[in-house]
């Protein structure tokens, strides 16, 4: 009988073994986690979860119960040690484990500030897994002061679950600019303009020098000298991809686990989706961070077991939520020359990237119709003359007609 091992119990491994049992794999399967909880949703984490909204049962993907009766082996708690691709085998402590094929669905792990600077102080703070939101949960009081370092969309959202629950919030941002990496000019000015009117006060084009404090973080000294007094800190500035087990075990890695167009590694029955891998995107090789890649892949990846075949095609979108703005990606923006902004009622807005005349990706702002039409088009392969997206007279829903 065909054993499939999966070592990452996310958002990818969840997907992929429900993608097995549902799709008519009789063999065995053993899903291992390094957490002691079942499967569960990380997006809610630094929203809803934090804020108090969402009891714990709610962010399991399934119940327990769930991979008991299709036959899942779920292991919680677990650590493999290591890898051997030769015998088709796993450590786990004393124990050895075979597969006949392994998939590593390993994800990502949080980038943290070095000790040197006062990374290991008390009341630093990473946002990544249950354990990190469960630990921050109690800093959380009104009146208190928390530096968020870095001024992604991790960051942003922390500030604005921190800014809601009336807390005095400081971002700092080493970049010129918020959302410098991921985003047009445009986007930026959208959220510092949305977070100053919620009276966080965003520092861009400083860096953090070093945090001080002797039993605890107490204050940080910034690049630009000035001094901030803080209670506590949180650290938004990326993750970096969890790729050790399979480094140690000698497969190919390059900006990831790397897979080819079905979610091979370099080594013979072994498999990776999700956060962890970097895959074929439009003649180069791309990495997405994002929960709907992560499933799509790792669903791509349990069809080829079974023998399916089939190349994953990447369809990236993303999204984050914060304060009462929905912001809606579709598409990647890597290349783009030009931005037009196409503006709705109120806080709606969308903003579309394009190279010359093609269209790459769209941000939108409380703006779903803008959004689905983006995304639509962008799959299609369709690129809208910029001066009719930016037309509010345009039937936006015509531009999907032959």
């Amino acid at each position: 009988m065909t054993h499939v091992v999966v070592i990452g119990a996310g958002q990818a491994g969840a997907a992929l073994v429900a993608k097995l049992r549902n799709d008519g794999f009789d063999g065995r399967v053993t899903l291992i986690g390094e957490e002691p909880v079942p499967p569960y949703q990380r997006p809610p984490l630094s929203k809803k979860y934090l804020l108090g909204e969402m009891a714990l049962e709610r962010l399991f993907l399934r119940p327990e119960s769930f991979y008991e009766e299709q036959g899942i082996a779920l292991r919680l708690g677990t650590r493999v040690d290591a890898v051997d691709t030769a015998a088709r085998s796993l450590s786990i402590g004393d124990e050895s484990l075979r597969y006949d094929e392994l998939v590593l669905t390993t994800g990502s792990a949080p980038r943290r500030l070095p000790a040197a600077i006062g990374g290991a102080l008390p009341g630093v703070h990473v946002v990544r897994d249950l354990a990190d939101v469960d630990a921050m949960a109690p800093e959380f009081t009104a009146g208190r002061r928390v530096l968020i370092v870095g001024g992604g969309y991790i960051g942003l959202e922390a500030a604005a679950v921190a800014a809601a629950r009336g807390l005095k919030v400081t971002m700092v941002e080493m970049a010129e600019r918020i959302l410098q990496r991921v985003a047009a000019p445009e986007t930026s000015d959208y959220f510092r303009a949305l977070h100053q009117g919620h009276g966080v006060e965003i520092l861009e084009g400083v860096g953090l020098d070093h945090l001080t404090g002797d039993d605890r973080v107490t204050g940080a000294r910034l690049s630009d000298g000035r001094t901030v007094d803080l209670d506590f800190v949180i650290v938004g500035v990326g993750i970096t991809p969890a790729t050790a087990l399979a480094e140690a075990a000698g497969i190919a890695i390059d900006n990831g686990i790397a897979t080819d167009a079905r979610g091979r590694t370099s080594a013979p029955h072994v498999w990776a989706a999700g956060d962890c891998t970097s895959f074929p995107y439009r003649g180069g090789r791309i990495r997405l961070e994002s929960v709907p890649n992560a499933i799509d892949q790792a669903e791509c990846v349990a069809e080829n077991i079974m023998g399916g075949d089939k190349d994953y095609v990447a369809k990236p979108w993303f999204w984050s939520d914060q304060y009462d703005v929905k912001l809606q990606i579709a598409g990647l923006n890597s290349g783009y020359d030009s931005v037009v902004t196409r503006r709705g009622e109120g806080s709606s807005v969308s903003f579309w990237y394009y190279r010359g005349a093609t269209l790459l990706a769209v941000d939108a702002m409380n703006a779903p119709r803008d959004y689905m039409i983006g995304k639509r088009l962008i799959e299609a392969g369709r690129s809208p003359a910029p001066e009719v997206i930016a037309d509010p007279g345009t039937d936006m829903k015509a531009l999907m007609r032959p």
